[in-house]
């Protein structure tokens, strides 16, 4: 059964998020993140109204590459309209993501080849968490699937090392996937540029599966960092 949440009731806000992000209960009463479309702040590099349908079909890149690494997102609706709705988790608020940066950890690779293939401009140390179940899971995908390079990641310690062999499998699968059923919302909801751009980078991690470097024309970290 496909996920449809609405949000009936909002109990807080996340006032360091540069977009209207809430804590919110559906009308089944699940403990929700909720960003409204009319809470999102207009950006000059990405499509107005759009980041919504990014977070969701991050969480979708997740499953089709099986490494579960986003919590549920679904295109709800809810009190202030249309937007993403995501399943709260709860987190480990003992566990700093810092050190598994600094060492390059393995645990943290499942989420650094979803940014490469999902070109996410915005990975920073608060959007690496770890739940209470001991899962590492990554959040805010709202920049994300540009068709143009904007990995802005603090994963570079990743730089140079190949990805690991289960991962470069699961990439290699994603073409045929996407040809399928699977990959209907990433043609609709992509423009033909984003789509054409979103094949070309799975072709690159397949053929070539090493992390990418930092690039030198552009900054290679979201700001702040943290």
């Amino acid at each position: 059964m496909v996920w449809a949440p609405y949000v009936a009731e909002v109990e807080g806000r996340f006032v360091a998020a540069s977009n209207a992000t809430l804590l919110g209960v559906t009308d089944r009463g699940e403990p929700v993140v909720y960003k409204p479309v009319r809470g999102e702040r207009p950006l000059w590099d990405f499509p107005t109204e759009t980041l919504a349908r990014r977070e969701v079909l991050t969480f979708e890149m997740s499953q089709l590459l099986d490494i579960g690494v986003v919590p549920e997102t679904a295109l709800g609706d809810g009190i202030y309209g249309p937007g993403s709705v995501q399943r709260f988790v709860d987190i480990d608020e003992e566990w700093d993501a810092v050190p598994a940066i600094q060492r390059a950890d393995a645990m943290l690779w499942p989420i650094a080849v979803l940014d490469l293939v999902c070109n996410n401009a915005d990975r920073k140390v608060g959007h690496i968490l770890r739940t209470v179940a001991g899962q590492i899971v990554g959040i805010d995908h709202g920049l994300t699937f540009h068709d143009d390079d904007k990995l802005r990641t603090v994963l570079w310690t990743f730089a140079g090392q190949p990805i690991p062999e289960h991962l470069r499998a699961a990439v290699s699968t994603l073409p045929a996937r996407l040809d399928g059923d699977a990959g209907e919302r990433f043609r609709s909801w992509l423009t033909a540029a984003e789509w054409r751009a979103l094949r070309g980078r799975i072709a690159s991690v397949t053929d070539s599966p090493v992390h990418p470097e930092p690039p030198l024309d552009r900054p290679p970290l979201p700001w702040p960092p943290y």
